[in-house]
């Protein structure tokens, strides 16, 4: 009997176990120096200058804007199209959100439908915006960084689908980029996220967010009659001026990120031959079946298919039970965070046609590095023969 496929999961080794065995047998599981280890190989995985270890992908971009000083009264611009976190991680620090569309075949904001959104947020103060690597696949970062600087906005790139592209860390377009090591992504440390920037203050300050807020460096202390005595600083002194979370994620699992990040290039290198075999599986099978449309540099976190129910014959519903009957998990990324009551009791209704169009013809389908090409087959032939049978 095959083996269930779910559309994502994480790929762990023995070397993966063992390198946790020994992070149990440390002195610390938390806190400790592993951190800062793993954050230097993140950094140079990634080519960037700063790198800050947190316990979620959501925590990285809630600390990236806090390190941009988002606050009530400010507004942020994310697109639709993305985890709820991305939009949430603005409302954290009382910011208002701006949603911007997205192109119709690849799910990206682009650098139209940004300007759409600047104009749609009339009087609101503009702070950053959030661009998002749907799927793995880069937004036009040189156009948008180029419309960012001209109304002064901060850039936070959620790459938490994008890691293990050349470069992708090293911030080049300024600001903050955001990753995430959950399970179904690149890597996996079980949760746990990563913040990038070429910025040492704004790397000091996602540093302190991450931790209470707490401020250890005595140069920095309001406090001396506390935080000194006998002209030296006290060794247990610490210091909170803004108020931080506990964000910290432990040792045993960046032991298990550090496993992993040594696998980067073998990762993404398999998830791009399993799209390029599913690429032509489904070559010709147009209007019924199209991948989603690749413009720019790709990790594969997601592989999408762009499907016209109504052709097919089916509901999308209909086509995920039928596949989970077949041993074929699927999943839908994602709806748009405007539909969702919250957002829409917050800022009404709102008609953004790219991301509604998207979103209802798109499913994911299993893409993970331990797939065989044998399961990659599989699943083709299974999607091919259910639209062929209407």
């Amino acid at each position: 009997m095959n083996s269930f496929l779910p559309y994502g999961r994480q790929s762990i080794d023995d070397d993966d176990v063992a390198a946790v065995a020994q992070a149990l047998r440390a002195d610390m599981l938390t806190t400790g120096p592993l951190v800062e280890e793993f954050e230097g190989d993140f950094a140079r995985a990634t080519g960037a200058s700063h790198a800050v270890a947190c316990n979620s992908g959501t925590a990285a971009l809630h600390l990236a804007a806090l390190a941009l000083g988002l606050g009530p009264g400010d507004a942020a611009i994310v697109p639709t199209l993305t985890f709820l976190a991305t939009a949430n991680a603005v409302r954290y620090t009382g910011a208002e959100v701006v949603f911007a569309d997205v192109d119709v075949d690849t799910g990206l904001m682009t650098p139209a439908t940004l300007d759409a959104a600047i104009a749609r947020a009339g009087t609101a103060r503009l702070r950053a915006v959030f661009p998002v690597h749907l799927n793995g696949q880069l937004c036009d970062m040189q156009a948008i960084e180029a419309i960012a600087r001209r109304h002064g906005l901060a850039l936070v790139e959620d790459a938490c689908h994008a890691l293990g592209l050349p470069g992708i860390g090293a911030a080049t377009h300024g600001g903050l980029i955001c990753f995430s090591t959950h399970p179904v992504k690149t890597i996996a440390t079980g949760e746990g996220g990563i913040v990038t920037t070429a910025d040492p203050k704004l790397a000091e300050r996602t540093r302190m967010f991450r931790s209470h807020g707490m401020i250890r460096d005595p140069s920095a202390f309001k406090r001396p009659e506390l935080g000194f005595s006998d002209d030296a600083a006290n060794p247990w002194y610490y210091e909170m001026h803004e108020i931080g979370w506990n964000y910290r994620l432990p040792d045993i699992l960046w032991r298990l990120g550090m496993s992993q990040l040594g696998k980067l290039r073998k990762f993404v290198s398999r998830r791009s031959k399993i799209a390029d075999m599913y690429g032509a599986k489904f070559a010709g099978c147009a209007p019924k079946i199209e991948p989603a449309k690749r413009v720019r540099s790709h990790a594969w976190h997601l592989y999408v298919l762009l499907l016209d129910f109504a052709a097919i014959g089916r509901s999308r519903a209909a086509v995920m039970d039928h596949l989970r009957s077949r041993g074929i998990g699927t999943q839908v990324h994602y709806i748009p965070i405007h539909l969702q009551p919250y957002y829409r009791d917050r800022y009404g209704s709102i008609g953004l046609p790219g991301a509604e169009r998207y979103y209802a013809r798109c499913l994911s389908i299993p893409c993970y590095p331990s797939m065989d090409d044998e399961s990659v087959d599989r699943v083709g032939e299974e999607v091919l023969r259910l639209v062929d049978s209407r």
